[in-house]
Parts: C-alpha cells; structure tokens; sequence
C-alpha cells in the first residue's frame, strides 16, 4: 500500500504525544495507547474520511489519549488542546467522552462500545453504511460482547466490522491467566463472523484485512495481535504500564527510543 512513510511518522507523532500528555496528567494507560496506534492511524488516514467520524466507536475508552491524538492530526480538534488532557474543566477525559469533536460515543466501561455498534449497524444495514468499533481483549471477558456477536450474525450485519486489540495483558494480569480466551479465532467463527487473525502493527497487513472485512458477507471480525507498550522497549510487554505513567527521565528516555526508531 501506499504512504507506509507517512503512516508511520504519524504513529510515532501518536505516540510522543500519548507520552507527553500522561505525562503532564499523571494518568494512565499509556500501554493501553499505544498497542493500538497503527490500527486507529490506518483507520483514520486511509479508511475514515472527515464526514464519517460517526462510523467508529472506540470502546476500549481507557486510551483515549491515543484517539484525542489522532483526531488532532486529522484537524478535528486543535492540536494545542491535547496539553488541557485531563486538566479539570476541560472535556478531554481520561476516558473518551463524546463532548470532544469526533468522538462519538462516551465510552471507558468495558463492554458497552460492541453493543453500541451494533445497534447502530443494524439501523444502517438497509444502505450498507460501515460501522468499526475497536474492543479490548479483556472486553471479551464481557457477556455483552458475546450477546452483541450473536445479534450481529443473527441479523446479518455484514456492515459491522470489529477490530480487537489482542495485546494479551489486562488491568491486573495476562489475558489468557484473567479468563482464557483461546481458541479466540475459534470461538469467533462459531459464532457466524468472518475472521481475520493479523499483525496489528503491520500496515500492510491491517489494510489486507480492513479491505477483506469490507467486502464480506458476514459481520466481520479482525484479531490484531498487538504489543502492550509498543515502541518503547521497557514498556512492552509489561503489565506495570497499564497504570502507571513516565516520570521525567522516562519521558526523555521512551521519547528518545521513539524518534530514533526506524
């Protein structure tokens, strides 16, 4: 695919910023950003154009900063408005919140985005409008997500495609230790979906997929397997980020990594 250069200077942009706006907070889930940066990029600058902003729910709300990032970068807020993230009396929240200009749906208790989504896409079937909603692996720990995965098939939602951040670390431990979710490709397919399994870091993959969702017949689902603090080496991987933020020798050192990265 074209412009990969350029995808990849605005995930390390993302990321810097994921990094200086916790920072700066003192907030959390800088992990939980920055597993799922490529996926919002490719979203949002080859798939998403500015008039659909309602066709995407993130409902993994907790990395909003990731998303606030992004929505900077494609001019629906002002860049400078990421520095009031989590400042009192400003609507930019640690969880997303449907106040900011693109976002359009509140979300940060796990579980609500899916059902959302396909609601949504079961009202705009009939035109075959696309819906994406972007889910935590721990969401599938939810009884919602499986209830929502059975009226999408049941209805035939073809419209509705979900991408899950499969980074395999949740808020108190690995995903596999919390509540198993293997065979997850499996359990997918049961349920009626047309399911993809890639790389979530890789573009070239990411955009084979989107495009193959796209052109299904079935409510589609793509697994991306993610790193949980991806591009920062003393983050990846490492349960402690879901939490915690840098302290100022850990900005400069994780911004450092970030723009030497090749």
């Amino acid at each position: 695919m074209k412009n990969i250069k350029l995808l990849k200077k605005l995930s390390k942009i993302c990321r810097i910023d994921c990094l200086e706006m916790t920072h700066k907070a003192k907030s959390s889930h800088i992990g939980s950003c920055f597993s799922i940066v490529e996926i919002l990029i490719i979203l949002y600058f080859v798939f998403l154009n500015k008039r659909e902003k309602n066709n995407f729910i993130l409902s993994k709300g907790h990395a909003a900063a990731a998303l606030y990032s992004v929505l900077s970068l494609k001019k629906f807020i002002k860049r400078k408005m990421l520095k009031m993230y989590c400042s009192d009396g400003y609507k930019f929240s640690g969880h997303v919140n449907h106040n900011v200009n693109g976002v359009f749906l509140s979300t940060g208790a796990l579980g609500h985005g899916l059902p959302v989504a396909a609601g949504i896409a079961l009202a705009r079937k009939k035109n075959n409008n696309k819906v994406f909603v972007l889910i935590s692996d721990g969401e599938c720990d939810e009884g919602t997500t499986w209830e929502s995965a059975l009226f999408a098939s049941h209805n035939d939602l073809k419209n509705l495609i979900v991408l899950i951040d499969y980074n395999k670390i949740q808020s108190f431990g690995n995903t596999n230790d919390v509540l198993n979710l293997e065979p997850i490709v499996k359990k997918w397919k049961s349920f009626n979906w047309f399911t993809q399994r890639v790389n979530g870091h890789d573009f070239n993959k990411l955009n084979i997929s989107i495009v193959n969702a796209l052109r299904s017949k079935k409510p589609s689902v793509i697994i991306c397997d993610t790193v949980k603090g991806k591009g920062v080496s003393f983050m990846e991987n490492n349960l402690k980020w879901h939490y915690k933020n840098v302290d100022k020798v850990e900005l400069v050192k994780a911004k450092k990594e970030l723009i030497n990265e090749k």
